[in-house]
C-alpha cells in the first residue's frame, strides 16, 4: 500500500476513505480462504480470460492510490526535483522492501515436520506490494513532469503500445495465452524462472514487471478521477458524471475484449479500461450515498480499514503466515482452526468464506484499536 499521508481522509469526499477501506477489506478476505481447495465461488479470480468480481479488488485499490495523489502530488509542485524524488523515490522503496520481506516471512518452512531456512535462490521478487510501489512510482513521475493532456496521450500510448507488444511478441496461435504471452516472456528474461510466481503451474507472475506498465494506467486514472472531483463544486453532478464516464469505460472494454481479452493476470488493455469503468461507477454510487445523501451510518466500518491501510494489510499477511508454521495437533494452526471451528457446521466452501470474514474482522478490530488510540503509522 502506498504510505498513509497518500491515503490520507479527505474532508471532501468521504467516499475515497470508504473505497479504500473497503478494497483493503475485500483483498484480507480475497486473501486467507480457510481452505485454497475450497474456495468460495464468488471469490475466485478468472482462470485466465474472462472476469469475477474479486479480479476487481486489485485494480481498485491502484484506482484509490491515484485518488489519493491527486491531493498528494500538489505538495511537491515548489519542491526542487531533488526533494520530489528523494521522497517519492524512498515511499517506493520501502513499500517495494515490505512486500519483498513480507513474501519471504517468517523466513523458514515446515518440510516434513522439519523447520528449514528458506532458499534464497528461488525467493519472488514480485507481489501485490511490489507491483503498488513500482506503479506509484511510475505514475508520480508522469504527474511530476507532464501536463494533464500529454498524461491522457501517454495513457493511450501505454494502453495501445502494450496490446501491440503482447500480439507482436507473443508465440503460437493464441499470442495471450498463459505460456507464450510477452508478459511472460519479458519476465523469464528479466528476473528468471527461479524467481517468478509457480501457482499456474509454470513459472508466470501475475504481478510481473511488463504488466505493470498497464496497471500503472489504473493509478493514473483515478487520479484524473481525483483532479476532477477537486474541481467540480457540484457533487450531485460530480456523481453523475463519473457513473456515466465509469459506464463509458466499462463498454469500451468490452468492445475491446474480442480483441484483447480482458484478463487479470497479465493485465491486459481491456481489463484496464473495464476496471477504471467500475472504479469510478462504484465510486461515483458512494459519493451518492455518502456526499449527495448523507447516509453515513454504515461508513465506518470501513474508514477504520482506510485510516492504517498498509498496516493492516502487512499485518493481515503476517498473521496468516504465522498461523501456517505454528502446529497444533500435528497439523498447522489455520488448518486446525477451520477443520474445527468452521468446517464441521458449514458446506465447505461456506466454511471457507466464513473463516475469511472471521480473520478480516479480526485484523478490523485491531485497526479499530489502533483508531481509537489514535495511532496512525505512516512510511
Amino acid at each position: 500500500m502506498p504510505p498513509n499521508d497518500l491515503l490520507s481522509t479527505t474532508q471532501r469526499y468521504q467516499s475515497l476513505d470508504v473505497l479504500r477501506g473497503l478494497t483493503i477489506a475485500l483483498m484480507v478476505v480475497v486473501n486467507t480462504p480457510g481452505s485454497w481447495s475450497a474456495v468460495y465461488e464468488p471469490l475466485k479470480h478468472a482462470s485466465w480470460h474472462g472476469f469475477t468480481v474479486t479480479d476487481l479488488v486489485f485494480p481498485s485499490f491502484l484506482f484509490v492510490v491515484g485518488n489519493a495523489m491527486s491531493f498528494s502530488m500538489a505538495k511537491f509542485k515548489l519542491k526542487s526535483n531533488g526533494a520530489f524524488f528523494s521522497k517519492v523515490g524512498k515511499r517506493a522503496l520501502i513499500i517495494f522492501s515490505i512486500g519483498f520481506l513480507l513474501g519471504m516471512f517468517p523466513f523458514f518452512r515446515v518440510v516434513d515436520g522439519q523447520y528449514e531456512l528458506i532458499d534464497l535462490g528461488s525467493i519472488r521478487w514480485m507481489g501485490v506490494l511490489q507491483r503498488i510501489a513500482l506503479c506509484y512510482f511510475l505514475a508520480a513521475l508522469l504527474i511530476r513532469f507532464t501536463t494533464k493532456r500529454l498524461t491522457i496521450l501517454i495513457i493511450i500510448a501505454i494502453l495501445m503500445g502494450y496490446w501491440g507488444i503482447m500480439y507482436w511478441f507473443g508465440e503460437g496461435e493464441d499470442p495471450f495465452a498463459l505460456l507464450g504471452n510477452a508478459a511472460r516472456k519479458f519476465d523469464l528474461w528479466v528476473i528468471g524462472e527461479a524467481h517468478l510466481y509457480k501457482g499456474e503451474g509454470v513459472p508466470f507472475d501475475p504481478e510481473g514487471l511488463l504488466s505493470t506498465l498497464p496497471a500503472t494506467v489504473n493509478v493514473l486514472g483515478g487520479y484524473l478521477v481525483g483532479i476532477y472531483l477537486q474541481r467540480i463544486t457540484s457533487k450531485e453532478k460530480a456523481a453523475y458524471m463519473l457513473f456515466a464516464t465509469g459506464l463509458i469505460l466499462i463498454l469500451l472494454g468490452l468492445v475491446w475484449d474480442p480483441f484483447f481479452p480482458i484478463n487479470k493476470k497479465i493485465w491486459t488493455s481491456s481489463f484496464v479500461l473495464y476496471t477504471i469503468g467500475w472504479s469510478t461507477g462504484i465510486l461515483a454510487i458512494l459519493i451518492c450515498l455518502l456526499e449527495v445523501f448523507q447516509l453515513k451510518s454504515w461508513a465506518y466500518f470501513f474508514e477504520v480499514y482506510g485510516r492504517n491501510p498498509l498496516v493492516l494489510y502487512v499485518l493481515s499477511g503476517v498473521l496468516a503466515r504465522i498461523m501456517m508454521v505454528i502446529y497444533i495437533g500435528g497439523v498447522m494452526s489455520k488448518v486446525y482452526i477451520f477443520e474445527n471451528l468452521f468446517a464441521p457446521f458449514l458446506p465447505l466452501n461456506l466454511a471457507s468464506f466464513l473463516f475469511s470474514v472471521a480473520f478480516m474482522l479480526l485484523i478490523w478490530l485491531i485497526g479499530f484499536l489502533m483508531d481509537k488510540k489514535r495511532i496512525y503509522i505512516k512510511v
